[in-house]
C-alpha cells in the first residue's frame, strides 16, 4: 500500500462519544492528510542538506535555548547529532572529533560511569550515549577517549546498581527502568566488561516487565514473581508465573522506548542463555509482535508509529517500534536468510514473487511518513507537524528511515567470518582484574558473534523516492584495543 496514492484516506473509526483523545486524534489526521502530495506522482524527497545544516549550526552556533531543559543530558544531544550524521554519511574532521571527544570526558564522573554533563551524577542513560559517541568519533591512544574510559570503576559502578531481582537502578538513589538496563548492556558489551554476576537474573526480570497487551513496560508488572526461582520448591507444575501475595506498584503501560529496550537487551543475553534450566525464561513473541504491528497506523495516519495503544503517531517511534522488528528477525520470526545460494543454472524467480516484501510491517508506508510529514521545511526532522524540529527526532526518523529502507538480519556467513577471524588473546576484562567473575571464553565469542553478525539483504531495500533518499544502513566499528565495536544506525 502506497499511502500517496489515495485520493482521500479514511479516517480513523470513531463513536458517538467524542473526547479530547478522539478530537486531537482527528486534528492530527486532518493536519497529516494535507501533506500528502496532491499529485500521486510526485516523489518524495530527502532534503539531506537542509538536515545537514540543521545538525551543522547546533554544533557550530550552540543549541538554542530551549535546550536549556537538556542540561542533564549533554552526551545525548552529541550522541544524537554525531549518529545523525553517520546515518547521512557525513564525515567529521579531526579537530571536531576531538572537541567533542574532550566534551565528552569531562562527563566521566571519579566514581565511574558518566553523568549527564561536568560534575553530575553518573547514571546509566548518559553513560550510553558517552560510550556510543565515543564509539563514533573516539579512537584508541592518549587523548582518543576510548582508552581514557576507566572500565573497572565503570564495572564497579554497574554492580553498585543491580538489584536483587536481577534488575539496575538508573542511577544511586534513582527508579528501576528497563532503558538502564539495555543501556547498561550495549555499554558493557562495547567495553568488554560482561560477566556472569553482572546479568544474573537479568533475563527474567526484562520477562517481568511484558505487558498483557505484549509490549514491554518500564519495569515489572505488580502482580507477578519475576522468575520461577522464587517457587516454592514443591512446586511440580513451574508455573512460568505466580500471582504475588502483596502486589507491586503499577508501573505503566506498554511502550515503544521501552519495548525496543527489553527486546534489544534480551536479544543481548542470548548467549548466557542456559536450556537446561527447568524453566528458562521467555518472552512472548507472539503477542509482542502483534501489538508492535498493531502500532502502526493506518493510511491516513500516513504509516506512522505510535508508542502507545490510543495515543498519536509520533516520528520517533519509527526507530523505538519499527526497529524492533530487526530484532524479532534475530529471534527467527519472519527471517529472511540473506545467506541463500544462488539460483542454479536454469532456474529463476519468477516475475511475480520477485518484488514481493514480506516483511513484518509497511516499510513503504513508514518511509512516506517520515519524508511526507516528519521533514521540518527548514531543516531537522520532527515528531509531526506542525511542530519544530530538534536533536531527538532528527536523530529517530533518520533511523527509522534507514531500518524500513533496509532489511538486516543475522547472517550464518557473516557469524563463520567472526569465528574464523576471532582471536581470543586480545582485551579481556579479566586484564583488567574488575571481577573474580570472568566469562567462559566460549560465551564471550558468542557476544560478539550475536552482535556483529548482522547483515544487509542486499535485494530487499525498498527505497521510497528514489535512491538519492538512500541512508546507511548500519555501520561497525573496531578500535585496536578492543576486539570489536559496534553502532547500529
Amino acid at each position: 500500500m502506497s499511502t500517496a496514492v489515495l485520493a482521500r484516506p479514511r479516517p480513523a473509526p470513531a463513536d458517538a462519544f467524542p473526547t479530547q483523545t478522539s478530537n486531537t486524534q482527528a486534528d492530527t489526521e486532518a493536519v497529516l492528510l494535507r501533506h500528502i502530495p496532491s499529485n500521486a506522482e510526485q516523489a518524495p524527497g530527502l532534503s539531506k542538506a537542509s538536515h545537514m545544516q540543521f545538525l551543522v549550526r547546533n554544533l557550530t552556533q550552540g543549541f538554542p535555548a530551549r535546550y536549556v531543559s537538556q542540561d542533564a543530558s549533554q552526551p545525548w544531544l552529541l550522541f544524537w547529532t554525531i549518529q545523525a550524521f553517520s546515518i547521512l554519511q557525513v564525515g567529521l574532521d579531526p579537530g571536531n572529533k576531538q572537541r567533542m571527544i574532550n566534551k565528552i570526558l569531562t562527563a566521566q564522573h571519579p566514581d565511574g560511569g558518566f553523568g549527564g554533563g561536568p560534575g553530575q551524577a553518573a547514571h546509566l542513560l548518559p553513560t550510553y550515549a558517552s560510550v556510543c559517541a565515543l564509539a563514533i568519533v573516539g579512537r584508541p591512544g592518549p587523548e582518543g577517549g576510548w582508552d581514557q574510559i576507566d572500565r573497572k570503576k565503570m564495572y564497579d559502578f554497574f554492580m553498585s546498581l543491580k538489584q536483587p531481582d536481577g534488575s539496575f537502578l538508573v542511577a544511586h538513589h534513582a527508579e528501576v527502568d528497563v532503558r538502564g538496563i539495555y543501556c547498561l548492556l550495549v555499554t558493557a558489551t562495547l567495553l568488554d566488561i560482561l560477566t556472569p554476576e553482572l546479568v544474573e537474573g537479568t533475563a527474567s526480570f526484562i520477562v517481568s516487565c511484558q505487558t498483557y497487551e505484549g509490549g514491554f513496560a518500564s519495569a515489572s508488572q505488580p502482580y507477578y514473581a519475576a522468575s520461577s526461582s522464587s517457587y516454592p520448591e514443591d512446586l511440580a507444575d513451574h508455573t512460568p508465573h505466580r500471582l504475588l501475595e502483596t502486589p507491586r506498584p503499577a508501573l505503566g503501560e506498554a511502550h515503544g522506548g521501552y519495548t525496543f529496550c527489553a527486546l534489544a537487551a534480551w536479544v543481548l543475553l542470548l548467549p548466557f542463555r542456559d536450556d537446561n534450566e527447568v524453566v528458562p525464561p521467555e518472552i512472548d513473541v507472539g503477542k509482542l509482535l502483534r501489538w508492535l504491528v498493531m502500532m502502526q497506523g493506518n493510511e491516513i495516519e500516513l504509516g506512522g508509529f505510535r508508542g502507545r495503544t490510543n495515543k498519536l503517531v509520533d516520528g520517533c517511534y519509527s526507530w523505538w517500534c519499527g526497529g524492533a522488528f530487526a530484532l524479532l528477525e534475530a529471534l527467527g520470526v519472519g527471517k529472511q536468510e540473506n545467506d541463500a545460494a544462488p539460483a542454479k543454472e536454469g532456474e529463476s524467480l519468477t516475475e511475480e514473487w520477485a518484488d514481493v516484501d514480506d516483511s513484518l510491517f509497511n516499510r513503504r508506508a513508514l518511509q512516506e511518513y517520515i519524508l511526507y510529514a516528519g521533514q521540518h521545511p527548514a531543516g531537522g526532522l520532527r515528531d509531526k507537524p506542525p511542530k519544530n524540529p530538534d536533536a531527538y527526532h532528527t536523530l529517530y526518523c533518520l533511523s527509522g528511515l534507514s531500518i524500513a529502507q533496509h532489511r538486516i538480519s543475522p547472517s550464518d556467513a557473516r557469524r563463520a567470518q567472526i569465528r574464523n577471524s576471532w582471536d581470543a588473546t586480545r582485551f579481556h576484562a579479566s586484564d583488567l582484574k574488575i571481577s573474580e567473575s570472568v566469562l567462559p571464553g566460549g560465551i564471550r565469542q558468542r557476544i560478539f558473534e550475536d552482535a556483529l553478525a548482522w547483515a544487509q539483504d542486499e535485494g530487499g531495500s525498498i527505497i521510497v523516492g528514489g535512491s538519492q533518499n538512500r541512508v546507511v544502513c548500519f555501520r561497525a566499528y573496531s578500535h585496536s584495543s578492543d576486539p570489536f565495536t559496534l553502532h547500529f544506525a
